[in-house]
């Protein structure tokens, strides 16, 4: 069964719509979604379907933070839940099993508290779990700028997305806390911190004079449901550190905040 490919890119409110055409080309994208983009998207459009074999198209959308844009018909991915900052959406294409797309760009650490931020997980976390059982399935992804590391709590909490960093872990399925069952995320973005991944130890790099600063985060994300990750290895996530011969970062390896955008954009293939 072949792989669909998801790109995902924090823009920064930059004109990076050259750069996204040209990463979109070269790894054959067949799913865009960017946060933080000021164009519209009739003018992402024009760019994305410019050169090569284009061919995307605009689903349209009430969630303004998040823009998704595909290579099929709108009629396969269908919306089931969209705020401001979600969208929640049914991915149906032929021949495929049918997932749940959920797309998210969750507050800054800038705007929001630690405590506000988990209750957003939580919330969004809900809000998964009651399309699921409407769809009758648990095949979810989940993408985006969650604007927290994969350790804190909104993200490792049980009453917030419950995402763990090893693959057996989430096959259990879900986990029971004071009676309370919770289903799991598996969050692969874990084997990206460091020097020892292969690309970029992160995807947003934030220096700052306290006694506790991690430099290097991870708020770009991607997260699936344990049915939809036996098949999802290393080589099929990347966080993307050049586009052709431009550099996304600077000499020393952070990331170009002035001459792109300040965070990296994540690639990622998964059969469904």
């Amino acid at each position: 069964m072949p792989q669909t490919t998801f790109l995902f890119w924090n823009l920064n409110r930059k004109p990076l719509l050259n750069l996204v055409a040209e990463l979109a080309g070269s790894r054959r994208a067949d799913v865009v979604i960017l946060a933080e983009c000021a164009d519209e998207p009739r003018s992402i459009l024009q760019v994305l379907n410019a050169n090569g074999d284009g061919g995307f198209r605009y689903p349209r959308s009430v969630c303004e933070r998040v823009r998704v844009f595909t290579k099929f018909s709108g009629q396969f991915l269908v919306p089931e839940f969209e705020s401001e900052r979600i969208s929640i959406r049914r991915l149906s294409l032929p021949a495929r099993s049918k997932v749940l797309l959920a797309m998210a760009h969750l507050p800054s650490k800038l705007h929001c508290s630690d405590a506000s931020q988990f209750f957003e997980c939580t919330e969004l976390a809900r809000d998964i779990a009651l399309i699921e059982d409407r769809a009758g399935h648990g095949r979810t992804i989940l993408v985006g700028d969650l604007n927290m590391n994969p350790f804190e709590s909104g993200l490792v909490g049980a009453g917030g997305l419950n995402a763990v960093m090893a693959r057996h872990v989430a096959w259990r399925g879900q986990r029971t806390v004071q009676g309370r069952s919770y289903r799991y995320f598996y969050n692969p973005m874990w084997n990206f911190f460091g020097d020892m991944s292969n690309g970029p130890p992160g995807t947003y790099y934030y220096e700052k004079s306290e006694h506790v600063t991690y430099f290097w985060n991870i708020f770009d994300q991607v997260l699936v449901r344990p049915e939809l990750s036996h098949g999802l290895t290393r080589d099929d996530i990347e966080i993307v550190r050049a586009v052709g011969t431009r550099s996304l970062v600077k000499p020393d390896g952070t990331p170009d905040g002035g001459g792109c955008s300040d965070h990296l954009p994540v690639i990622f293939r998964l059969e469904f």
